[in-house]
């Protein structure tokens, strides 16, 4: 048994050690995806009104204000932030298109920071885009999801590996500190392999497990929700310009106790009938999400028409809404953060180590195989 799950072991590893070292190294870079936005773009991607007691401009004149300026787009969603340094980042679909673009807001001083560029244009956006569809979305026309695919297949293969891994080495909590770093090479690199492994194996479960569900909702909602032929083409304003936006973020306060409002959603198409706020609430569970609560407004009246908090929903939708956090490691400041990005390349290390021991294994046997036919010639 242990050795048959030895070669299904070496074998998921093969056929997923390419992608998933471009998804090691893309997925650690993005843990802190926003500290590298600040250091490529500090006046785009950054504020300076820390500690100033600076007010938002109401929300009713952002809008208006983004619409005014940008009449050829119109607003899709947008990410709000208070901290007087992280500038909003505000999505936009271009007229006569369904294309998204970003673009970069001051909400304190109400002026726009950058002009509209590609979802994936800037650096960290590519490498988002890179780290979860590795490029392959819209290669082909009769496979337009093969990016997400193939990640939700190579997400499938490395918990499988993870999980195999602690199987064939179950008494690993022996070998926590065993590295016998005078051994022969072999040896060596045997040892570091199965320590990488036990040290890693918790955040890359994690990872797995987290990988496989954000891949299989995104593949769902494209390929059976929202099917490619049918996305709409944007040509004007789906909401009423002339709502009370500021009344609305009130009542979402009052419909979720203590909602911190992070994310707005607009409607973009013609099914879609609703604006909703997104956003954090207290809870005792530190992996609770930024998009914890959703309170929705009729996009033409501004009536609200549903509230949603996650601390009165079920364990599996509480588990689920974790899984944000959890796969970013965004839910212990910089300490987590570190150890995601430190852990998060052990896929790398795991791939290049078990890679020379198969091929040590797979050049002993040739030998093996060799030195036998010669004795019997």
């Amino acid at each position: 048994m242990r050795k048959t799950l030895f070669k299904w072991h070496s074998a998921m590893a093969l056929i997923a050690i390419l992608p998933l070292a471009v998804m090691s190294v893309t997925g650690s870079m993005l843990v802190f995806k926003f500290e590298i936005d600040s250091l490529l773009l500090p006046k785009q991607a950054t504020l300076t009104y820390q500690d100033q007691g600076v007010q938002r401009q109401p929300m009713k004149v952002l809008v208006n204000y983004v619409a005014d300026t940008h009449p050829n787009y119109e607003i899709g969603s947008w990410e709000i932030f208070d901290d007087g340094y992280e500038a909003d980042r505000v999505y936009l679909l271009k007229h006569g298109t369904d294309t998204w673009f970003k673009t970069y807001l001051d909400p304190y001083a109400g002026k726009m920071l950058s002009e509209p560029v590609g979802i994936h244009s800037d650096f960290t956006d590519f490498i988002l885009h890179l780290h979860y569809t590795l490029l392959l979305d819209d290669v082909s026309k009769t496979f337009p999801h093969m990016g997400v695919v193939i990640g939700l297949a190579v997400a499938i293969l490395f918990t499988l590996l993870g999980v195999s891994g602690l199987v064939i080495y179950r008494r690993f909590w022996r070998r926590f500190f065993s590295f016998r770093r005078q051994a022969p090479r072999l040896v060596m690199m045997s040892d570091l392999h199965k320590v990488i492994g036990i040290w890693s194996a918790p955040v890359l479960l994690a990872l797995g497990i987290t990988g496989v569900y954000f891949n299989a909702v995104e593949y769902y909602h494209e390929a059976f929700e929202h099917q490619e032929d049918e996305h709409h083409i944007v040509s004007h304003a789906m909401f009423n310009h002339s709502l009370d936006f500021d009344a609305m973020m009130t009542q979402s306060h009052r419909a979720v106790n203590e909602l911190k409002p992070t994310y707005w959603l607009f409607p973009f198409e013609p099914e879609q009938t609703n604006i909703t706020i997104f956003g954090s609430v207290a809870d005792a569970n530190p992996f609770i999400s930024n998009y914890a609560a959703t309170v929705s407004f009729d996009a033409q009246s501004g009536i609200q028409t549903f509230a949603y908090d996650i601390r009165t929903a079920s364990t599996v939708d509480r588990v689920i809404d974790s899984f944000r956090k959890l796969h970013f490691g965004h839910f212990a400041g910089l300490t987590s953060k570190i150890i995601w990005c430190i852990m998060g390349l052990a896929p790398v290390l795991l791939g290049f180590t078990g890679l020379y021991l198969w091929w040590q294994r797979k050049r002993k046997k040739h030998k093996s195989k060799k030195n036998r036919q010669l004795a019997l010639s």
